[in-house]
């Protein structure tokens, strides 16, 4: 690599914020707009998103939801009729309150989410058990108006999906709201090789409205967690609230039980900073929308572009493959594709085609591998899963590496000025003493893993009986 390549990225060791931000505006994921946290999410960027959505919108309508779309603005009033969720929600709202130079009768919010939006066209279209299940999901924009900013991770404005869904019983919506967190987990593991901590929020940390919320938590290379998928239990509160009751199997009149869950383009920040580095981007293969990028060497050469164009067109049918036929050097074109993080180069000149052969270079460990063209397919095949395999194991050992049990509170305090990462620590349930703990050490709790353990009796703040083990981390 070239060392005035280099200099135009932060060593993620000396300024791992700044190496975020020379990553996403060098790479051309985003440029940012004239409006304070909001981004231009570049066709690079975009390209990201559309195969992480693919993927996902996929696995969503495997399980029986369909898509629909909701209005972008909520009357205030409607907003209103949850207290929970209006209460927890207030500080982030966009309000609109002209429309050209009319001040309007009632406020209009600017969707930060859907879920009463929902709740008014169930109550509509619900009326017996037969309507049941109600298993609808959106592809939308959301806008909550944060204090601080930072691209992908945290936007005014930001892309996402979020399912509503409504059932007859409290035990299908649970199994809906378990169901929904695993695809997103399995979609996090198997396509951006990133792995996750299951677990249940605790009260304090739930969404607003909710009866309780399952996520999914990861681990960034700097040790700090980032929340990347939620799913909600919502219970009964929005369907009271709305009058969403169905006639039951017994000719009684019963209020539904709700779920929401949602994922969003902060996954996309999440995937830089687990797999990222001094370089660039890494990208997972199935992530990424360009897997192999071929480079003609020496290619004013007579017959070298059009060999590679030639390859480039029997590749297209079995993986996402591009070409750089520009006139930069060929150091450059390293330089940028390593820095954009594509999996696989492929290096062809003169004497490759003469010994009929290619080069391949891996972004994840920099190996140069030469390959017969009769075996390029299969090499290529093999090499794209073991990339993604390779990826997901190392992000899996950072993880287990920085995740570490703590059986005192002094432990737990000096733990974290010494060590970034996740640490696993008794706790009674108490909101008092998560309070403290926040306030005291600047970590918050993640989740109470499904996967439990017993590390002592007693909570680690205050001594009293302990009911859960719970993961705690400074987060995004």
């Amino acid at each position: 690599m070239g060392k005035n390549f280099v200099k135009d990225i932060t060593s993620m060791d000396d300024d791992f914020a700044q190496w975020y931000t020379d990553v996403v505006t060098k790479a051309e994921l985003i440029d940012y707009s004239s409006v304070r946290g909001s981004m231009i999410i570049r066709p690079y960027g975009y390209s990201l998103w559309e195969n992480i959505k693919s993927e996902l919108d996929d696995r969503i309508k495997k399980t029986g939801h369909e898509n629909v779309y909701m209005p972008l603005f909520i009357p205030e009033s409607l907003l209103q009729k949850e207290k929970d969720h209006i209460k927890g929600f207030a500080p982030e709202v966009a309000w609109i309150t002209h429309g050209g130079e009319e001040e309007l009768e009632e406020r209009l919010c600017v969707r930060p989410t859907s879920e009463v939006l929902f709740g008014e066209h169930f109550k509509h279209i619900i009326h017996s058990y037969r309507d049941l299940p109600k298993l609808y999901n959106q592809w939308a924009n959301v806008v909550r108006w944060e204090k601080t900013t930072r691209p992908f991770l945290r936007t005014l404005e930001f892309l996402w999906q979020e399912g509503h869904t409504c059932h007859e019983t409290e035990v299908e919506a649970h199994e809906e709201t378990i169901k929904m967190i695993n695809v997103y987990a399995e979609l996090c593991e198997n396509t951006l090789a990133i792995p996750v901590v299951k677990g249940k929020k605790t009260d304090k940390e739930k969404f607003a409205g909710a009866k309780y919320t399952y996520t999914i938590e990861s681990l960034m290379h700097d040790g700090k967690a980032l929340q990347s998928g939620t799913s909600h239990h919502l219970g009964d509160g929005f369907a009271n609230a709305f009058g969403i009751q169905f006639t039951n199997r017994e000719g009684n009149l019963q209020y539904v039980q709700q779920t929401s869950w949602g994922f969003t383009t902060r996954i996309i920040g999440a995937m830089i900073m687990v797999h990222g580095d001094n370089r660039g981007l890494v990208i997972p293969p199935k992530a990424a929308p360009t897997q192999v990028m071929i480079v003609p060497i020496a290619q004013h050469k007579e017959g070298v572009l059009d060999f590679a164009y030639d390859l480039k067109e029997e590749l297209a049918g079995s993986v996402r493959v591009d070409i750089d036929a520009s006139d930069k050097k060929p150091g450059w074109k390293f330089n940028e594709y390593e820095m954009k993080g594509i999996p696989l180069r492929l290096e062809v000149g003169p004497k490759d085609i003469e010994k009929n052969q290619v080069v391949l270079v891996r972004r994840d460990t920099g190996e140069k591998i030469y390959v017969k063209l009769e075996n390029l397919s299969t090499e290529l095949e093999k090499l794209l899963d073991d990339i993604q395999t390779n990826l997901f194991n190392k992000a899996k050992d950072h993880l287990q590496e920085n995740s570490r049990e703590v059986l005192s509170y002094e432990q737990f305090k000096s733990d974290l000025e010494v060590h970034a990462g996740f640490i696993k620590a008794m706790w009674c349930g108490e909101r008092a003493c998560e309070d403290k703990i926040k306030e005291e050490t600047g970590a918050t709790s993640r989740c109470i893993p499904f996967e439990q353990q017993q590390l002592t009796t007693t909570c680690i703040y205050c001594s009293k009986p302990a009911k859960h083990m719970v993961y705690w981390a400074k987060a995004y």
